[in-house]
């Protein structure tokens, strides 16, 4: 497995998200590390990330359907691999 650095945009919801405790995605574009197989994966583990938080303060069906609309505003802007050098 290797580690890749993910930044996401989260312009378009960061101010919906004022009353949550997000750890490493408090801002409008935070940068976070993962551990995943393929870039595919990274990306699905940092959104999923993301969603665990925002469920551990509401795991309503409200809060539940606020994280579905939430997540189609959240877009991975950049993705790499800082262990692997580049030829």
């Amino acid at each position: 497995m290797k580690i890749y650095k993910i930044q996401i945009c989260m312009v378009s919801v960061i101010a919906r998200l004022k009353t949550y405790e997000l750890g490493n995605y408090n801002s409008s574009t935070p940068v976070v590390f993962v551990e995943a197989n393929d870039p595919d994966g990274a990306c699905y583990r940092a959104t999923h990330d993301l969603a665990k938080i925002l469920l551990k303060k509401d795991h309503s069906i409200d809060s539940i359907n606020f994280i579905k609309e939430i997540m189609h505003d959240v877009r991975i802007i950049k993705i790499e691999c800082p262990n692997e050098k580049e030829l």
